[in-house]
């Protein structure tokens, strides 16, 4: 047994009420100026006011001491959207990107994510392996403890069973927790363009059967999008893979508004993602219905686009949480403090509603906050000691990584 205290610390976390926070709660966090955390083996034991805590501790109750010399000490960052497996990056796409060539002309021109599906099927297991690995662990050194890798530029069975090997394999070999989602319905692949409803079937009745028997997949996701797949198709594959114990997930109104927000509001899905185009009707379903909103910054500052309308969804009750969006194509990003800036500094939330979104509603749209995204008694000891005495550091000090200790269940796991 290992117990821990971490002590002179300036603490700022959200606390757990058992739901994701909204509305007006999309800021509620606690702060503790002199604050300490006590761990054992790894796990959230007390936290508060470092002269409470130590009340409750008796002599010889602490192994390991650690003096955090009043820096801002927050939970680690949860990253609920990545496309971070993948075999090969697209730079020449992101040229002809900044040019004025528009992301979906690009797709049907069989770039895109279809460029990233010829590369995937060519990989060998253990070269896919490198390379996702070595995006983890990038996201890992910028303060992320917990994070989501979505399958999807295998497109057939065989290679989505292959990529969610792979993304299960990163999550047991890392000190990350690593919640793996089917993407099967990222893309029509190219050899059944001119006959989608046959790998429609082909979802629904191979590939989805197939990854529930694997038994790695936690959620489904669907790319509901013009050009890509409609909402009733969406509906489809959703319904299936329901039926098959997944959790559901809305890549929803990215580039136009189709619906898919609504879509989400409708089957009840933990989350929607993008909605950078979202209708007020679909979000405010959403808000009714719970479903978390995952804003992607990083994808509208690549894509040149407007942002999401996050102040609106805080408005209308829309939990909101906070990713990266790590892919190859329109948003090559591992830093969680990156998309925190631009959170606050182009979507006008708060330092505290940034916070509360890349840790606590972070959690919940992966289904994790039992485990983490709040400093909790009973959660597990994910830490990130700042260079800063807030977490305002993060967005501060634009452009480097304010991180100085990532803590994996009490276990120091980076430093610079």
């Amino acid at each position: 047994m290992i117990r821990k205290l971490f002590r002179n610390a300036s603490i700022t976390t959200p606390s757990d009420p058992g739901t994701p926070l909204a509305g007006e709660r999309q800021e509620e966090v606690r702060h503790f100026t002199h604050g300490a955390v006590y761990c054992r083996d790894g796990v959230i034991k007390a936290i508060g006011e470092e002269k409470e805590v130590l009340k409750v501790l008796s002599p010889g109750d602490v192994d390991i001491e650690i003096d955090c010399e009043g820096l801002c000490l927050i939970p680690g960052f949860v990253d609920p959207h990545t496309h971070m497996c993948f075999a090969k990056k697209r730079e020449e796409e992101f040229t002809l990107r900044i040019q004025g060539t528009d992301y979906l002309e690009i797709l049907q021109r069989g770039g895109g994510i279809l460029s990233s599906v010829r590369a995937v099927r060519a990989a060998s297991e253990d070269e896919l392996f490198s390379t996702t690995l070595e995006h983890a662990l990038s996201a890992h050194q910028f303060g992320t403890t917990t994070l989501e890798i979505k399958s999807g530029y295998g497109l057939e069975t065989e290679s989505e069973l292959k990529m969610l090997r792979v993304i299960d394999r990163v999550g047991r070999e890392t000190p990350l927790d690593v919640v793996p989602t089917f993407l099967g319905a990222h893309a029509v692949p190219e050899e059944y363009a001119k006959a989608p409803e046959d790998y429609l079937n082909l979802l629904i009745h191979d590939m989805i059967p197939a990854v529930s028997k694997q038994g790695i997949a936690r959620f489904c996701d669907v790319f509901c999008e013009r050009n890509v797949f409609t909402v009733d198709q969406s509906r489809r594959i959703l319904q299936a893979a329901k039926e098959a114990g997944m959790g559901l997930k809305v890549h929803a109104d990215e580039v136009y508004d189709l619906g898919g927000a609504g879509l989400a509001a409708e089957l009840q899905a933990t989350s929607a993602e993008h909605l950078l185009a979202a209708s007020d009707e679909n979000l405010r379903a959403m808000a009714k219905r719970g479903v978390i909103g995952v804003i992607l910054p990083g994808t509208a500052y690549s894509l040149q686009k407007a942002y999401a309308p996050a102040r609106k969804m805080v408005e209308f009750g829309v939990p909101v949480a906070l990713a990266t969006d790590c892919n190859p194509g329109s948003c090559y990003t591992e830093s969680m403090p990156f998309v925190f800036g631009l959170a606050v500094l182009n979507m006008n939330l708060s330092v505290s509603e940034a916070l509360v979104a890349a840790t606590l509603n972070a959690a919940y749209a992966i289904e994790m906050a039992a485990h983490g995204g709040s400093l909790d008694v009973g959660k597990s000891a994910d830490l990130l000691l700042l260079d800063g005495e807030s977490p305002a550091i993060i967005a501060y000090h634009a452009g480097v990584s304010p991180v100085v200790g990532v803590y994996k269940r009490g276990e120091l796991v980076f430093s610079p």
